[in-house]
């Protein structure tokens, strides 16, 4: 299948690229074209060499340890090997770039409209008074609210989709031909995600532009693209237009990435025993007030109250910035808050931190970044043993075979317990981290957006595999996360969180068959994308 169809209305041809990093292949003999005025979706997990063909378009790959050869041409003109003045001229003008996390994509130290005008002065010698009324414009386009008050803002001050909007507005500065998007909703929540793909799809036909859509999520993709084109391992091995892909695959990796959301119904149990208890949880942050200033606070948990039986999971579900991350956190006593805790029977509100610790073994957490969470400078066995260390009174031969054991049970290779994080995968990583977890046995584990970072198939793999330990374990789950698909395959009972306070609960299938907040409903649409 890794053949190009036959066009005249080519905007991009690629022909025969291959592209290496120190000896090891990345893309192989890859053929693609982008035609003028379409959607094309460029998917494929972690690794299969999406990003590295779209970077490859615009010459952004590293100078040393990479090999590239052969032919790259943006309408007729070749760009592999090209000098910098021909990129120079190309890049950002004809073809745009948005880039996976705004954050790190956007200068710190600069602001909006500095960021924006930086592009309109290199390529169209536009400043001043014009150049303003045009970053005005452009941020309008992306739906930027109150824009001239957004002008002075720095990156630091706006949320995740108003980054990635002013990021968008930075592409299409200059009206480009082409805007290559790499995964430019992963790190969002859904809603947000729903927003920037409709976004994306609208500014496409207004302008008329080609877009490139890079994303690891085949479903996610049906709702914008015209073609698809599915990658694994450096290779295009199924292209054809998004009715036809997504009605009749012909490739099983299609299939597999089709079959991708997770899985499976949370597991029955008839155990009433209450394991944890809180009652009208509250934390709040200083937010401003300075030496001569009036202090003031922000609200982040406001009056909540849950409750979870042993062997079962509570599912906690709201958009960033929601608050549930912080009433996990109050949860476990790793922020100050107001309100009563009991867990196994025992009030831990009380509880200085000495007191706290041994109650620290029967609590742990999972968190949300598996590279972030882990120690570069620890191997996987110090990393899962460093619980053991501190908690119990094991020789190293016992802190041994019980890493040797927490590892199996997560499904990695013993062996692997001498190699250090950077050498493992996503989804690998995160298997590391939930053996740390669960080598101290623990009663509860709270797990704080452990799939989000994840690949949708790995997502699968890791549901089914905490459903499966909740089984052999009896464990209970406090399971935080913006995605209610993930959601629904593994808990029992959820609770949604808008703006610190929660404005549904019930069982998982109740709400989901019968949502009554309009929040939870649209949560469930963004979730739930569909073609449009």
């Amino acid at each position: 299948m890794n053949q190009a169809p036959a066009m005249t209305d080519n905007l991009i041809e690629i022909r025969q690229l291959n592209v290496a990093f120190n000896g090891h292949p990345a893309v192989r003999n890859l053929c693609l074209d982008i035609r003028a005025g379409e959607c094309l979706a460029l998917v494929g997990e972690s690794g299969s060499g999406k990003s590295v063909t779209a970077h490859s378009i615009l010459q952004l790959l590293p100078r040393s340890g990479c090999q590239a050869d052969g032919s790259v041409r943006y309408r007729g003109q070749e760009l592999l090997g090209a000098d910098d003045g021909t990129l120079r001229s190309i890049r950002g003008d004809r073809i745009a770039m948005i880039f996976q996390e705004p954050m790190t994509s956007l200068n710190p130290l600069h602001s909006v409209e500095k960021q924006i005008g930086e592009t309109l002065l290199l390529h169209k010698g536009m400043g001043g008074k014009a150049a303003q009324a045009r970053i005005l414009e452009l941020l309008e386009l992306v739906g930027i609210q109150k824009p001239r008050e957004r002008l002075k803002a720095y990156p630091h001050q706006l949320s995740g989709g108003q980054r990635q909007r002013v990021m968008i507005a930075m592409a299409l500065a200059c009206e480009p031909e082409l805007l290559i998007a790499d995964e430019p909703t992963t790190a969002l929540d859904v809603t947000v995600q729903r927003k920037i793909l409709l976004l994306l799809k609208s500014l496409q036909q207004r302008l008329g532009m080609s877009l490139l859509l890079i994303s690891h999520d085949l479903n996610l993709v049906r709702s914008i693209a015209q073609r698809v084109c599915v990658m694994k391992a450096g290779e295009i091995v199924e292209q054809a237009d998004c009715e036809t892909l997504f009605n009749h695959p012909a490739h099983p990796y299609s299939r597999v990435l089709l079959d991708a959301e997770p899985a499976g119904q949370p597991l029955p149990l008839d155990d009433n025993e209450v394991v944890l208890q809180a009652e009208d949880m509250r934390v709040r942050f200083q937010v401003g007030g300075g030496l001569f200033q009036r202090k003031e606070y922000l609200q982040a948990v406001d009056g909540i109250s849950l409750s979870v039986q042993r062997g079962k999971t509570l599912g906690i579900v709201g958009e960033s910035g929601s608050g549930k991350s912080t009433l996990g956190q109050a949860i476990l006593r790793l922020l100050d808050s107001k309100g009563s805790i009991r867990f196994q029977g025992t009030a831990l509100d009380g509880l200085n931190q000495k007191q706290l610790r041994p109650w620290r073994k029967q609590m742990q957490v999972v968190f949300q970044d598996p590279f972030g969470s882990l120690s570069p400078r620890m191997s996987v066995a110090q990393i899962i043993s460093e619980g053991l260390e501190v908690h119990c009174a094991n020789t190293p031969a016992e802190c041994d075979a019980l890493v040797i054991r927490a590892l199996e049970e997560v499904g990695l290779d013993p062996q692997s317990r001498h190699r250090y994080p950077h050498e493992f995968s996503g989804g690998q990583r995160q298997r590391i981290a939930i053996a740390r977890a669960l080598v101290l046995k623990p009663a509860l584990i709270l797990l704080d957006e452990p799939t989000s970072a994840l690949d949708r198939t790995v997502q699968k793999q890791v549901v089914a595999l905490l459903r499966d330990l909740q089984e052999k374990h009896g464990l209970t789950y406090l399971f935080i996360s913006h995605d209610l698909s993930v959601v629904r395959a593994l808990a029992h009972d959820l609770i949604v969180i808008k703006d610190g306070q929660v404005v549904e609960r019930g069982a998982t299938c109740a709400v989901f068959d019968a949502p009554q907040h309009p929040y939870t409903r649209e949560l469930l649409a963004a979730t739930l994308l569909t073609p449009t």
